[in-house]
């Protein structure tokens, strides 16, 4: 199992950590109103510098104790009740979205930001791809492919139609006791089972409604999410080795309906905490939600994360 949300936290923890050094000031993050050549050649430079870093570093963690293999496909798309390719999906849209914003930052025009911004996750993750398929462990995923251009799809069309991100990706987390089965596997540590246990995460679209309804009085920050998320997976697929840990449990599919916030629509002048309110963005908040799961069973959280 490779989670791509784990590189998604990398590469966006040596971005932004690189943005911060540079200059503790606001002004640093305010975008430039026109192309700002070293803001743009800095980003490029440093963007290369730490995918080049992230690829070799990935290729040390991963791949080191497996042996190579000549490429090869897998079809995984039955692993893990889809959780996997909704974490592709998310990683790849904010990827893209944090490259389109830095282009954005450094003054570069609007068809820029939409080719070499908003494709950098598709790019990053599609060569990881490519990394398994040499590795004997996995393959060449056309699934994980195709959710990470779902991802960037999501990302340009509603640049495209509407010039704003009515609808954007979110991800929670709650710890499970499956990860006690198979520590190695789902993690043995909270930090690890974030990554690995597929049974606590939950993926989001969360909608603002206000962009929707634009005369409404309808608050700017509030949305609502729809939600999806699984349980019952100890392996990718064979609910039989999963049965020898729960014999009592069975994979289950959830779907939720819940509140959320829109952190970027809060008004503030400061350019770094719009910033922090960005990145903090990609998570959903804790609140109310309503669950239905595919046994018919229907659940409804004071709070869920």
């Amino acid at each position: 199992m490779k989670n791509r949300f784990a590189y998604y936290l990398l590469f966006l923890f040596v971005n932004f950590q690189f943005g911060f050094s540079q200059n503790n000031f606001d002004s640093f993050f305010k975008p430039s109103d026109s192309l700002d050549k070293s803001r743009r050649n800095g980003l490029v430079i440093s963007e290369s510098i730490l995918a080049a870093t992230a690829l070799v570093g990935l290729n040390q963690l991963w791949y080191t104790d497996y042996p190579k293999s000549d490429f090869h496909f897998i079809n995984d798309n039955d692993q893990w009740n889809q959780i996997d390719k909704a974490g592709h999906v998310f990683s790849s849209y904010h990827l893209g979205s944090f490259g389109a914003q830095a282009l954005k930052w450094s003054g570069c025009n609007r068809k820029s930001q939409l080719i070499y911004g908003s494709t950098i996750g598709f790019a990053f993750l599609t060569t990881v791809e490519v990394f398994d398929g040499y590795s004997s462990e996995w393959g060449f995923s056309l699934g994980d492919v195709a959710a990470n251009a779902g991802g960037t799809a999501l990302y340009v069309s509603q640049e495209l139609l509407w010039k704003e991100q009515r609808i954007v990706p979110k991800f929670s987390f709650h710890t499970t006791e499956y990860a006690s089965a198979r520590p190695n596997v789902l993690g043995s540590s909270v930090s690890e089972q974030v990554l690995k246990d597929y049974n606590g995460q939950t993926y989001w679209l969360s909608g603002n409604l206000h962009s929707f309804f634009k005369q409404s009085k309808i608050p700017k920050w509030f949305n609502i999410a729809i939600g999806y998320g699984a349980e019952g997976m100890i392996t990718g697929s064979d609910e039989l080795v999963n049965s020898v840990f729960f014999d009592e449990k069975q994979r289950t599919r959830q779907f939720y309906l819940s509140l959320d916030a829109d952190l970027t629509k809060i008004n503030t002048k400061s350019h770094f905490l719009k910033t922090i309110f960005s990145v903090i963005n990609t998570i959903k908040i804790p609140a109310p939600t309503l669950e239905v799961n595919s046994r018919g069973v229907v659940n409804f959280h004071c709070l869920y994360f």
